[in-house]
């Protein structure tokens, strides 16, 4: 069941990207999907059930407004810094406590991260993701966490888990 519902994850993505739906077209979206569902079906979600509650996909369109706001704020702070003749920057690798379990949303909470201007995603070590800061506010844990994770953890769980 997971390659099918990749398949036409797939197929659908591709009919998007090319904006035609002449036959040759299918075709080869259709080959290009099959192709993509036999090498990379085994990785796909495992709880199908999933993508057919509704209230995901609700929480998937917040947390794209609120990632697309934080990216912006991201990349005014960075501009900020750069432009700034005394250059303001405090870097430092941080260590965050992860609420999320499913490997899917921790893929998707580290690039979210590393998304965002000023922060990159190091590793993942057990239930802590290791994240370089432009600018690390404060020396609390806690405090930090709630900065560069704290903004999409709670939807992504939602959204994943």
């Amino acid at each position: 069941m997971r390659f099918i519902a990749l398949f036409i994850i797939l197929l659908v993505f591709w009919l998007l990207i090319t904006f035609s739906l002449t036959l040759a077209n299918i075709v080869v979206g259709a080959v290009a999907a099959l192709i993509g569902a036999l090498l990379f079906g085994k990785y796909f979600v495992h709880n199908l059930y999933k993508f057919g509650q509704p209230k995901r996909y609700y929480w998937f369109v917040i947390y794209l407004g609120i990632f697309i706001w934080e990216v912006l704020k991201a990349n005014f702070d960075v501009a900020y810094r750069v432009i700034h003749p005394a250059m303001p920057i405090k870097p430092g690798i941080v260590r965050v406590p992860l609420e999320v379990k499913s490997e899917i949303a921790r893929t998707m909470l580290a690039n979210s991260i590393t998304m965002t201007p000023g922060t990159i995603t190091v590793d993942i070590i057990g239930d802590d993701i290791f994240v370089h800061w432009i600018y690390v506010k404060s020396d609390k844990p806690e405090e930090y966490a709630r900065e560069v994770s704290g903004r999409f953890e709670k939807y992504i769980k939602k959204i994943f888990e």
